[in-house]
């Protein structure tokens, strides 16, 4: 198997931070040097695997972020070394850590030649963060002072724009945050995709723009995007940054990652995401074409914690301490995640590891006895799932762990797909466990803590918990000197005593790619970078 494990441990975000506050590098380029060289032997195509996205506006995909950071380029980008460089932007100042300065790079431009200005971005986060236009990924811009306005506990907005934003000249806009943020210049990377900018006059109709997105980034849409064909993406000639490897992207929407995976395996589709139900047989089928990139993404059981047979502590200790984590790794996944111990992603600095104890470790016995003690369960314990992803062996798993440890009607149900998952359970509609997990968008314990254990979050219900204890130490620890990930692991020990979920896996993302695939580079967040993927001669 050909494995691509890029730990972050030795990523410092102290280290990114001193280079955003110093301002833009010496080279003026958005990549290492190495990174500049491949550009220049670019050429060729290929496809990858892909849900259906149905949304495409950056603000509002949930499953496009690969398209995305192709049509996209964002102001930072985190290389795979921990040094934060520059994209779409020269500069991300700051003299106390609330009130920063952007300073975009002169001679950018959209798809449709227009100049990326301020009032762009400015135009953007404003669309994005209005409460009425209801933008899945709105939560991203929660921090930034003024949003709150947008979206009021009651009634309509007051306002359109967030009093947080002002626009200096063409090129320099203003954020000023509700409070201390050392992580913001991070948030400005590659996978916020809400941040990533539109041309102003796109907006008057968002309908037309998501059938047709036009970006700042190193690939162009060709065509209008029509649901469930396939989509492709050529290189835009005056992108002003680093060129792609290759020439054209098609994305080939799929309903199952099953069917993609035996599509890669014929050579029908490039790159495809390896399913839970391939596993253990991948290096059989793709010999080195097998791609395991350790990520910032870790693995919940949900629970619906409206409803009251979930309220007790206990029970959801008791259902945690019910799951032989090990044994499904090992059946499921061969070996390729690790047992979670911490409500964050082991790859993200300062995670404290282990602060789970005894309930994130298999105890079936004690499982049982803390049920009984907390009253028992009453009803059918169903856990649901999106149908068609490749994770019916897993959750039926753990359903027969909990009927045969918990001695409840435990039963693991499908929805008919990702779409109808996201709606049930965006709208609480489930009254049993269910999926939850979220790959973090930069490398920080706070991208993972903000959108779980806030309300205003990014990944509604996924851990449907959102104490104000937690969110006062998350703003706490937001404020604090940067120390390694220690003031958010300080944040854990809050959540552990309201255990609102069990977490179940720190995670690696899986790829597997056709002869035509060279070599699949990742990135900090886990995905292939696939302005960078190298094609076989």
């Amino acid at each position: 198997m050909r494995t691509r494990r890029t730990r972050l441990a030795t990523i410092t975000i102290a280290t990114a931070l001193t280079l955003s506050a110093c301002g833009s590098t010496d080279s003026g380029e958005t990549s290492s040097a190495e990174s500049s060289s491949v550009a220049e032997d670019g050429g060729g195509s290929f496809s990858m695997a892909v849900t259906d996205p149905d949304l495409l506006i950056p603000g509002r995909q949930s499953v496009a972020f690969d398209f995305a950071m192709a049509v996209w380029a964002p102001l930072t980008f985190l290389e795979l070394d921990g040094e934060l460089t520059y994209v779409q932007a020269e500069s991300v100042e700051s003299e106390d850590q609330q009130t920063w300065t952007i300073t975009l790079r002169d001679g950018w431009t959209f798809h449709d030649g227009s100049p990326v200005t301020a009032q762009d971005y400015v135009d953007t986060w404003n669309t994005v963060a209005y409460g009425p236009n209801a933008f899945e990924n709105s939560g991203q811009l929660a921090a930034v002072q003024g949003y709150d306005d947008l979206n009021p506990a009651e009634g309509e907005p007051g306002t359109e724009e967030m009093s947080g934003l002002t626009v200096i000249d063409d090129l320099t806009f203003e954020v000023e945050l509700e409070g201390p943020d050392s992580q913001f210049p991070l948030q400005l990377s590659q996978a916020q995709t809400a941040l990533y900018p539109m041309p102003s006059d796109s907006l008057e109709d968002l309908d037309a723009y998501n059938t047709h997105p036009i970006g700042n980034g190193p690939f162009e849409l060709t065509d209008d995007y029509v649901e469930d064909e396939p989509f492709v993406v050529t290189t835009y000639a005056d992108y002003a940054g680093v060129a792609p490897t290759t020439d054209q992207i098609t994305f080939v929407p799929y309903t199952d990652n099953v069917t993609a995976y035996t599509d890669a395996l014929a050579g029908n589709v490039d790159v495809a995401s390896l399913p839970t139900s391939r596993m253990t047989q991948a290096a059989d089928d793709f010999g080195d074409q097998v791609y395991s990139f350790e990520a910032p993404g870790i693995s919940f059981l949900g629970l619906p914690l409206w409803d009251e047979r979930y309220d007790d502590v206990r029970v959801r200790q008791a259902i945690s301490m019910a799951i032989d984590r090990e044994t499904i790794n090992d059946v499921i996944y061969g070996g390729q995640y690790e047992p979670a111990t911490a409500f964050t992603p082991a790859i993200e600095p300062g995670t404290p590891e282990g602060i789970c104890g005894q309930y994130c470790e298999y105890r079936p016995d004690e499982a049982a006895a803390l049920l009984e003690e907390a009253g028992g369960f009453v009803g059918t314990m169903e856990i649901t799932y999106p149908g068609g992803s490749g994770l019916d062996e897993f959750y039926n798993a753990i359903a027969n762990n909990l009927r045969q440890n918990l001695g409840v009607d435990a039963v693991a149900t499908p929805t008919a797909d990702w779409a109808e998952f996201l709606e049930v359970r965006t709208n609480a509609g489930i009254d049993g466990p269910f999926f939850s997990r979220w790959g973090a968008l930069y490398p920080s314990q706070q991208a993972t803590m903000r959108e779980l254990f806030l309300e205003t979050g990014g990944c509604t219900n996924c851990v449907p918990s959102y104490p104000d204890d937690v969110a006062e130490a998350i703003a706490a620890a937001d404020a604090a000197p940067d120390d390694g990930g220690e003031s958010y692991a300080a944040v854990q020990e809050l959540i552990v005593e309201d255990f609102p979920a069990p977490p179940l896996f720190f995670e690696t993302y899986g790829y597997v790619t056709s002869d035509k695939v060279d070599e699949l580079v990742t990135s900090p967040i886990g995905n292939p970078r696939l302005t960078h993927i190298v094609l076989a001669d």
